[in-house]
């Protein structure tokens, strides 16, 4: 029988909506390997680009270099989830977003006028990563908290989808930039494009009114739907005491290292593969495109199915069969079938994509809604830690000339996750409320 539920108040969708458009441009960390690929050439790393073409005054770089402006946005991003989320739920929604927003415009406007390495770090690693953690900290908690638990997944995965979805279009859009106006230009297009989307979208989110209460399910919930909620709304002093926090954020790095191991490397890995098709190796960008669409697309199907089959559930399918592509990727890129290779990286990145709808509807199930921005941004720290995995592959690569180590390991990983999140219960909160 389907369910229908009460109507929520059209400023919930919109602003739900909006967040959507704020994280489209945020989203430029997943198409960093359009980058990677025009600034790498391990035979010429600190030579500088030809004078006479479009990118002179570049320096290519190693696999090692180019890694480490993505690992550090990682982190800083990871970072500034924790006052993200404060300014979200003291300040304003739309102040965190816009202040996130144009933090990261401007560092994309630094790293193509500077044009060099160090320009990369600062502006792309360092002020990138601050309006990362600023922004992407202001639209899902203002989201999730205009509806109940039993829509939390779906308009989570819907907010953080255009995150996602971000490199479905930059990836072809920063191709066509960096091959028409060089990486500068790239940059800097890019950079004036974000400033401009998140200054109109940023006003448009708001929070919910005191006293405001989620419309209920028409349909009841089963004992085992209201069991997997709290009733109460810790507050982070609290949340840090219980075993689940530490638990939580485990459970965020296993979800997110395998993900960025790939949407760091997927151009070479798709040059790897297709090295006798001409067409993709002209074309890596398409593989970035195509793995933004399914990263989008796992936000917004796992936050679905998490509504209807549970959080734990989704977490387990996801990691389960993710562990068994990574496993599988070395045979994949070894015997050149593009078509396998798409499937696999497409379900890596589904799970990574499901992850980040899951862990802030673990978080608001486990801790309640009100303090959800703070509360999420200190389990968002795992998403920070799992960038460890990018970093290695790049070590990995420098060294032995493939990603199989880095492959193999992820998957080890992604099955630690399962057995962590199988035990992993929601906490009570002492005798008020039965788990």
């Amino acid at each position: 029988m389907s369910e229908q539920f009460e109507k929520e108040p059209t400023q919930a969708w919109i602003t739900t909506f909006s967040g959507t458009a704020i994280n489209l441009c945020l989203g430029i960390l997943y198409a960093w390997s359009i980058w990677k690929k025009a600034l790498v050439n391990v035979d010429k790393a600190g030579q500088s680009m030809p004078l006479d073409g479009i990118n002179a005054g570049w320096t290519y770089l190693n696999n090692s270099q180019a890694s480490t402006p993505f690992s550090l946005c990682v982190i800083i991003f990871a970072l500034l989830m924790i006052p993200g989320g404060r300014i979200q739920d003291k300040i304003s929604p739309k102040f965190g977003a816009t202040l996130g927003g144009l933090f990261l415009a401007v560092g994309c406007i630094i790293a193509g006028m500077m044009k060099s390495y160090a320009g990369l770090i600062i502006g792309f690693g360092i002020f990138g990563g601050i309006g990362m953690g600023i922004g992407y900290a202001a639209p899902t908690p203002a989201a999730l908290k205009w509806f109940g638990p039993h829509r939390r997944g779906l308009v989570a995965g819907l907010v953080v989808g255009g995150y996602g979805g971000a490199a479905l279009y930059i990836g072809a859009l920063g191709q066509y930039l960096i091959d028409n106006f060089g990486i500068s230009g790239s940059f800097i297009y890019l950079g004036i494009f974000f400033a401009i989307v998140v200054i109109i979208a940023g006003q448009m989110l708001k929070t919910p009114p005191p006293g405001y209460v989620p419309p209920a399910p028409r349909v009841a919930q089963t004992a085992k739907q209201v069991a997997a909620s709290t009733k109460h709304d810790w507050e982070a002093k609290d949340m840090i005491k219980t075993w689940q926090f530490p638990a939580l954020v485990f459970m965020f790095i296993i979800t997110t290292q395998s993900g960025l191991l790939i949407i760091a490397n997927a151009a070479t890995i798709l040059d790897k593969a297709a090295k006798d098709i001409p067409f993709f190796l002209a074309n890596a960008w398409i593989l970035v495109s195509y793995g933004g669409l399914v990263n989008a697309s796992g936000r917004v199907g796992t936050g679905f199915y998490s509504d209807k089959i549970g959080r734990l559930n989704a977490y387990t399918l996801n990691c389960s069969v993710s562990a068994l592509c990574l496993f599988a990727l070395p045979y994949i890129i070894g015997s050149k079938s593009v078509f396998l290779l798409f499937v696999a990286v497409g379900i890596a990145y589904w799970q990574y994509g499901g992850g980040l709808s899951l862990m802030p509807s673990f978080v608001g199930d486990f801790y309640g809604p009100k303090n959800l921005g703070f509360n999420y941004g200190l389990v968002f720290i795992g998403w920070g830690i799992g960038f460890f995995m990018a970093r290695i592959g790049g070590w990995i690569e420098d060294v032995t000339g493939s990603l199989n180590n880095a492959f193999y390991i992820s998957g080890v990983l992604l099955i630690v996750g399962v057995i962590l999140a199988r035990i992993t219960t929601r906490p009570k909160w002492g005798d008020r409320e039965a788990v």
